[in-house]
């Protein structure tokens, strides 16, 4: 077994690709052992003290913890890396739509089409 390490930028957070709403995967994760200790667990204690109370317990779990971020956590430096490459994406894609709408809006047929008939 690993010692136990604890990240501080990390916190508790339901898995988004867990088995049942993530929350054994998302222990698992925080406490920084196998998912299938945790489901062992999980799995004794709802053997040893009945069904409801500890599914109870485990749909609050997946009720109050937040789900896993997306992106992942980051520096201060590279949260500035990405929100510039984010940005530079943006602008790249509304210049692309922009030339596609003026290559549409200067074509003849455009003209012509505009053009009543008589």
């Amino acid at each position: 077994m690993r010692p136990f390490k604890r990240s501080p930028k990390h916190g508790l957070y339901r898995s988004r690709n867990g088995v049942l709403l993530g929350v054994c995967k998302g222990f698992a994760s925080y406490f920084d052992f196998s998912v299938h200790w945790a489901r062992a667990i999980l799995i004794i204690c709802l053997i040893l003290s009945g069904f409801w109370p500890i599914m109870g317990l485990y749909f609050l779990a997946a009720f109050i913890m937040k789900p896993e971020p997306a992106i992942p956590v980051m520096s201060e430096a590279e949260k500035g890396r990405g929100a510039m490459e984010r940005l530079r994406r943006r602008y790249e894609n509304m210049e692309r739509r922009l030339r596609r709408m003026e290559d549409a809006v200067t074509t003849r047929e455009f003209d012509w089409n505009r053009r009543p008939n008589t």
